[in-house]
């Protein structure tokens, strides 16, 4: 049996595995960074806007109620593709004026619904908060959410 696994075999099997491992090591980070910049990536840039608009988000805790591709609160709808339910995913100023319109409408008063607060957010914010949901819109999230509804 000794005779079948020298120390020079032994070392030529670690060495050759090692030499083959690292390569496949190194397929698999530029396979990741590839698809990570072609696939995962928001087709849209990101933009100033787009981050005053996260910031929007973040400072009045919408993941406090809402999802956005799936995380957060289940209390009211994803809006993760809300841009494509609405019909303003290509159109920015429309985006804009329905979310104005949406915002400024809260709370509705309906009886018996859930409730969204006034948030007296500023037309700049608007428009940032608008800009940063198409952003998200744009991701490639793998058919999430399963539904056009959210």
């Amino acid at each position: 049996m000794s005779e079948i696994l020298t120390k020079a075999r032994a070392r030529n099997v670690f060495y050759g595995g090692s030499l083959f491992f690292a390569g496949v090591f190194a397929l698999m980070t530029w396979h990741s960074h590839h698809y990570i910049v072609t696939k995962s990536t928001a087709a849209l840039p990101l933009t100033p806007e787009v981050a005053l608009g996260k910031h929007v988000w973040e400072r009045n805790s919408c993941i406090n109620c809402h999802t956005l591709h799936g995380e957060g609160a289940y209390f009211a709808p994803e809006l993760g593709n809300v841009t494509t339910r609405w019909g303003v995913y290509d159109d920015p100023e429309t985006a804009f004026e329905v979310m104005k319109g949406w915002l400024e409408s809260q709370p509705s008063g309906v009886e018996g619904r859930r409730q969204m607060p006034n948030f007296a957010l500023s037309d700049e914010e608007i428009r940032a908060l608008s800009e940063f949901l198409r952003w998200a819109d744009h991701n490639d999230t793998q058919n999430w959410p399963p539904n056009d509804a959210g």
